[in-house]
């Protein structure tokens, strides 16, 4: 494994401020990492890798407006030299494939030591890939059901994996209490337009009530509950 040689700039994304307070105090003393900037949610943490470029990005998956998950697509889709580190309270099959698919290198979960959460924002800048010892579980099992079910890796028609990604993040904010008016202001679109990705969203998951969409919106990892 080749050294690090220079500085590694490092984002980091999280909704929590003392969270994020404690992860800039684990780094600062670390002679290879550099703290460029902070994100509270997935929206601000787009920009900020676009004003910053980072090396890595520590991610975490349950931000609020728009998720880790999608906020990982939309910075590696701008900055593809960006590698992610994915940070949750959350090791099931479901999030952790999604985390992967959406291009994170490295997955750890918020009950880590804080030596592992370095090791893994090292890996990640060395292109190599850093699971918490659960989540290789997790990786794992996923790996044998992909297998037994003729190796297909797809996403059941009714999941999340079935909508758009404009559709996810409407999903998300409607999950997360917003009015369609509300959501419109959000993504910049006429409420028209976001009236009609709320109709295509509940024909696709065949779930007509807030209450639904919602608990479907935290099961599938696109929004929490603190």
């Amino acid at each position: 494994m080749a050294a690090v040689t220079s500085t590694i700039k490092l984002l980091i994304a999280d909704d929590h401020r003392i969270l994020r307070e404690g992860l800039v105090a684990l780094v600062q003393h670390e002679p290879d990492v550099h703290v460029v900037a902070q994100a509270a949610d997935g929206r601000e943490a787009v920009a900020m890798a676009q004003a910053h470029h980072p090396d890595v990005v520590i991610m975490d998956l349950g931000l609020p407006v728009l998720n880790g998950i999608d906020a990982t697509r939309e910075i590696l889709a701008h900055i593809p030299s960006t590698h992610i580190v994915a940070l949750s309270a959350r090791g099931d099959q479901q999030i952790v494939h999604e985390a992967l698919r959406a291009g994170a290198c490295c997955y750890v979960l918020k009950t880590v030591a804080a030596d592992e959460l370095l090791a893994a924002i090292r890996a990640a800048m060395n292109d190599e890939h850093y699971f918490s010892p659960g989540i290789i579980r997790t990786i794992a099992r996923d790996a044998l059901a992909r297998n037994g079910n003729g190796g297909s890796g797809g996403v059941d028609g009714d999941g999340v994996g079935a909508l758009t990604p404009r559709e996810r993040q409407v999903l998300q904010l409607l999950a997360e209490g917003k009015a369609n008016k509300e959501v419109a202001a959000a993504l910049g679109v006429s409420i028209k337009t976001a009236e009609t990705h709320r109709r295509s969203i509940t024909q696709k998951l065949n779930l007509f009530s807030i209450a639904e969409l919602t608990k479907h919106a935290i099961r599938e990892g696109l929004t929490s509950i603190d």
